[in-house]
């Protein structure tokens, strides 16, 4: 009897030529089209109730920035409103705000908070523009311009009279 070996076939070697072909090409073509975005994190506080119903311990000095329509109203909880800012043709004027803002952080340099009331249906742009035109402001003085802080710690919340129609 007679036995038949059989040849094994020699290892041949994997060919990786084409993949990494089209590595090289997919690589960079997927770095170049990717979208790179930035995004900016605001820290926002939420109203303490608890703050809210002992009146002892009130500051002298709790701003509101009220948001109707094209109109800023600068509002102190504690008392009476201390401004009113019609609105212009474009929207609001955040120039007479930042101004105004600035007169009082120079008269309460101690106080950094400030609640944003708007009416439901404001645009975002338009919260977004008054945060920043609330945290600082840049004052030039002679040659050089510094970037001051204004009310950094900010809240966000109905203004009021809007807020109840769209609970019930």
């Amino acid at each position: 009897m007679r036995r038949r070996f059989r040849r094994r076939p020699a290892e041949s070697e994997l060919n990786i030529t084409s993949y990494m072909n089209l590595m090289v090409i997919l690589v960079p073509f997927l770095l170049i089209s990717a979208v790179f975005s930035q995004s900016t994190i605001l820290q926002l506080n939420l109203p303490q109730v608890e703050a809210a119903d002992d009146v002892r311990e009130r500051p002298t000095l709790q701003l509101e920035l009220i948001l109707r329509g094209n109109e800023l109203i600068i509002n102190n909880a504690a008392d009476k409103p201390l401004e009113r800012l019609p609105g212009t043709v474009g929207g609001v004027d955040t120039q007479a705000l930042s101004d105004t803002l600035y007169r009082l952080k120079r008269r309460y340099p101690e106080h950094t908070e400030i609640a944003l009331l708007l009416e439901p249906g404001t645009e975002y742009q338009t919260l977004i523009t008054l945060m920043d035109t609330v945290r600082s402001k840049r004052v030039s003085s002679g040659v050089t311009s510094v970037e001051v802080e204004l009310f950094p710690q900010i809240s966000i919340g109905d203004a009021p009279g809007s807020g109840q129609r769209a609970a019930h």
